[in-house]
């Protein structure tokens, strides 16, 4: 994913500098200065210290000056030739100010003792300078010291702004051309990037500029690319800003930021504002158990303020994501704020499709790769779950040195996103090993020869993830609803991997490795005779469970929604259908006892088979070699020329998944 720059991202390299520069500086001021200062002393450590004149008289008397200079005709520095002490001091360099200027007698006496002269002009030169030299050091710290004070004070009392990021032009773009599998939501927003470049169009017939529009689905269904590809379309300025940077710990920063937000999208009119996951800012008010503090309401009061309040924020499109709408407060969601909420749900079979060939268009991909296949036996999958489905690929195909990514690479990728790795570590005994392989053989069976099965997929006694092996199905296309027939046959599925271990080890050898078929099975059941109707015995009613426990955003509560005798009718009803899939499971594997050992030798001999590999077991014939995985090689790949992405044809979310039967 891009990553949005804020809007000085121009000017960081500049900014950069400008930091190091005064931390140079500073380090300078602190350290350079006083070693300078500290030389400088040192070197005056030994310089001329005053006198009085009677004391340099006495000394001259004694014949103890060796050589002086004489400034202006009346300062005199000199240097003795032994040293004397003055104050507790030993000096020999000395300094006197003479009581008569330019006096010929204090001459003559001078050449009397044999004493070097010297004269010189009086200036203000080093001496002065070093004289100065600790006040200006610590005038120019004071300074610096302030001004970073009032640079610190500037940013602490800028916790109100808005921390909106405005993209720039050289943020790399999404387009909808990088956004599959969501066409509706793409018709939408694009309605909304008309409007922005020409309003002329919908206005001269009376329509408004929406003022909101809400994206509403799953993690991972492409929310936020969606926003990221009205900013790389729209051509306007788009702020983009997280909903959880509203709060903070001082209360009226939410506010604040809010309003700083739209006083920044009024400036640059029109423009789109997008909030990520705003139900960290939009909860319900007042919602007891799910609700939040003063501060968040605060926040969310000045949001609908400035969505739709007294003063109009013409021309400022406000796009919000969020994965909760059920917690959002419903005066954020009435028309006028966001006039639109748009689903962004799961891709169907050819918005799957499209998704892959997005992701796949940059790589070097393999003449075996079939993106239809792979689509149909990723369902319920979002567009997260498939990039990363090929990106696990492409890893894959690097470890294994292949030059492209080939169809086995993909398939193993999907193994391990759907199921988890691969426990290589785990080894298991041969009596366990031999039980798994009849378990799952068992689930395969059941779907092939019930009536009413997805087609099987894949049948596996590879431990991964929780589970010792899978057995799945994949439906050929995506689903609405489901029938009784499917329902049955799914549970009749679910119990096949119990009843072939009843059937080929005996009841006392049975495992504990059906926990998790049943317990998908009981859900089937309950849902069967509850929720759907298919009971003739309580008819198509909704009953619901013994005891629901409901969580609306405001309250918990238990609530009994059906009498004892209605309870007891459903359990009934429950046990009734759970012994008729237990029962055609046992029917279809009896029926079926060799194809059974057939499957459960071929398992134990390959551990993974394939639609294929049982329908050629189920026709009496031998397995063919296996294809072994394409080995590396040594020339550079080709990139595989991208093929148009189809116009996908929407429908509603899949029912149900992928039959999962663990040991």
């Amino acid at each position: 994913m891009p990553v949005l720059p804020s809007p000085s991202s121009g000017n960081n390299k500049k900014g950069n500098w400008g930091r190091i520069s005064k931390t140079v500086a500073f380090w300078i001021l602190i350290i350079v200065i006083p070693v300078l200062f500290f030389e400088l002393s040192s070197t005056r450590s030994d310089q001329a210290v005053p006198v009085i004149y009677s004391t340099y008289d006495q000394q001259l008397a004694q014949d103890n000056v060796k050589r002086v200079t004489i400034q202006a005709g009346r300062q005199l520095t000199g240097e003795f030739k032994q040293r004397i002490p003055v104050n507790g001091k030993e000096i020999q360099k000395f300094t006197v100010k003479l009581p008569v200027e330019n006096s010929d007698d204090e001459l003559n006496r001078l050449r009397a003792h044999n004493v070097e002269i010297e004269a010189k002009e009086q200036s203000q030169t080093l001496g002065t300078v070093v004289t100065l030299l600790p006040y200006l050091f610590l005038i120019g710290l004071w300074v610096f010291l302030l001004r970073q004070m009032q640079a610190g004070g500037a940013k602490a009392f800028s916790f109100g702004k808005s921390k909106a990021k405005l993209l720039t032009g050289d943020t790399p773009k999404v387009t909808f051309a990088d956004v599959a599998g969501a066409d509706e939501a793409k018709v939408e927003l694009q309605e909304i990037i008309e409007f922005l470049k020409d309003p002329q169009k919908f206005t001269k017939l009376g329509g408004r500029l929406p003022k909101g529009a809400l994206l509403v689905g799953p993690p991972g269904t492409g929310k936020t690319l969606l926003a990221k590809a009205v900013a790389g379309e729209a051509g306007r300025p788009f702020f983009s800003m997280s909903g959880s940077d509203f709060v903070e710990m001082f209360v009226g920063v939410g506010a604040s930021r809010v309003r700083d937000l739209f006083e920044q999208g009024k400036a640059h009119a029109p423009c789109i504002i997008f909030i990520d996951e705003i139900d960290a800012v939009g909860r319900h008010r007042g919602a007891g158990l799910g609700g939040g503090h003063d501060e968040r309401e605060q926040t969310l009061n000045q949001l609908l303020v400035e969505m739709d309040g007294f003063e109009s924020n013409d021309g400022v499109i406000l796009i919000a994501a969020t994965n909760r709408p059920d917690v959002l407060d419903p005066a954020l969601l009435r028309p006028g704020r966001f006039d639109r909420q748009i689903v962004v749900d799961a891709p169907d079979l050819r918005g799957r499709e499209g998704i892959l060939r997005v992701h796949l268009r940059n790589k070097p991909v393999a003449d075996d790769v079939d993106i239809t296949t792979l689509a149909r036996g990723t369902p319920g999958m979002a567009g997260a779950d498939l990039a990363n489905l090929v990106n696990e690929g492409a890893l894959l195909a690097a470890r294994r040195n292949h030059d492209k990514v080939y169809m086995a690479d993909l398939e193993e990728a999907k193994d391990k996103v759907m199921l988890g790795a691969e426990r290589k570590s785990m080894v298991m005994k041969d009596e366990e090993k031999r039980l798994t392989a009849y378990h799952e053989a068992g689930h395969a069976v059941c779907a092939m020869t019930v009536a009413g099965n997805d087609p099987l997929h894949k049948v596996t006694i590879v431990p991964r993830g929780r589970a010792l092996g899978v057995a799945f199905t994949l439906p050929e296309d995506d689903r609405v609803s489901v029938t009784r027939q499917q329902l049955e046959a799914r549970l009749a599925m679910a119990y096949g991997g119990r009843v072939a271990e009843e059937l080929i080890f005996g009841r006392d050898r049975v495992t504990t490795g059906a926990a998790s078929d049943i317990q998908q099975a009981t859900g089937i059941a309950r849902r069967y005779v509850s929720q759907w109707g298919l009971s003739d015995a309580i008819g198509p009613v909704l009953v619901g469970d013994n005891e629901q426990e409901l969580f609306l955003g405001r309250e918990l509560q238990h609530r009994r929604e059906v009498s004892e005798k209605t309870a007891q009718l459903v359990d009934t009803e429950v046990s009734r259908v759970i012994a008729d899939a237990y029962a055609c499971a046992k029917k279809a594997l009896t029926e079926h006892l060799t194809l059974l050992h057939a499957v459960a030798g071929a398992l134990l001999e390959r551990e993974t088979l394939t639609r294929e590999d049982i329908g050629v077991l189920m026709r009496g014939e031998k397995l063919p070699p296996r294809v072994p995985i394409p080995p590396a090689s040594v020339p550079a790949a080709t990139p595989v020329t991208p093929v148009p992405v189809p116009e996908p044809r929407r429908s509603p979310p899949l029912l149900g998944g992928p039959e999962v039967a663990p040991a």
